[in-house]
């Protein structure tokens, strides 16, 4: 059964990893050996596919970590296809509109919450079709999480927020900050203000506010602030900043091995 969502309204602050080059068929189940809670599968700047995808998700199985697909823009149709596969969750990049938060959320719930397509018996149900209260409970377990990466999207945050059915709304921050004119500049009056303002408004519409942090210590800043979504880095931060520790850690105890 899926938590994410059941604990999100618990109040519980959710750890994950974003995956973009790491497709491995292991990379869900050790993130499971660690603990976390969730893996974003990266379709939009990773090199996941649909049919790379379809494996991730299947070698989760069996794990405790919820497998979550974000899907490469707003025009991938239906949204849908990647729950069919198993997906327990779908990230949506680049969302500036009320109406657009809509229309994702209709994508991803079956009717009458919405007009997803119906196919049973298929991945998603590990090939057993359910019963007729399938359809109440998947809609419970899928969790949506918009992307606010814009400064229409902050414009409008409210009326994104607001939106029943959302459950995250992840800062691109990243996207947000050359938007604003302020690349990478994320001590940035105005960027810690947007930071500020997702906060509050995530607050006010009972919405979980998602980050990926650029740190460990910048993890628990944002999480003692009020993140309840967190990315511990990325795949290739991660194996990035690990090897590079072992071996400047190699490097200053032996002299036999020298920088090239």
């Amino acid at each position: 059964m899926n938590t994410f969502r059941q604990r999100l309204r618990q109040g519980d602050v959710l750890l994950g990893q974003m995956a973009l080059e790491l497709f491995t068929p292991g990379i869900g189940p050790m993130l499971a050996g660690c603990e976390l809670d969730f893996v974003i599968y990266d379709m939009e700047h990773g090199r996941c596919d649909i049919t790379l995808l379809a494996e991730m998700i299947a070698s989760c199985r069996g794990s405790d970590i919820i497998p979550i697909a974000r899907v490469p823009d707003l025009s991938y149709a239906p949204l849908s296809r990647v729950l069919d596969i198993g997906a327990r969750g779908v990230m949506v990049p680049r969302v500036e509109t009320r109406a657009q938060a809509v229309d994702i959320v209709s994508q991803l719930k079956y009717p009458p919450m919405g007009r997803r397509g119906v196919a049973l018996g298929v991945a998603h149900d590990l090939y057993r079709a359910g019963s007729s209260d399938f359809f109440a409970k998947t809609n419970e377990e899928i969790s949506v999480i918009v992307l606010l990466e814009s400064e229409k999207a902050f414009e409008n945050l409210h009326e994104i927020v607001s939106v029943p059915g959302i459950d995250v709304a992840w800062m691109g921050h990243f996207d947000l900050t050359v938007s604003m004119g302020i690349p990478a500049q994320f001590e940035h009056p105005r960027f810690l203000a947007a930071m500020d303002a997702l906060l509050a408004a995530c607050s006010r519409h009972g919405v979980a506010p998602g980050f990926l942090p650029p740190s460990a210590e910048s993890a628990v800043h944002w999480i003692n602030k009020g993140f309840r979504v967190i990315s511990l880095g990325s795949d290739i931060d991660v194996f990035l900043d690990g090897v590079r520790e072992f071996r400047t850690h190699v490097e200053q105890h032996t002299t036999a091995v020298r920088k090239k």
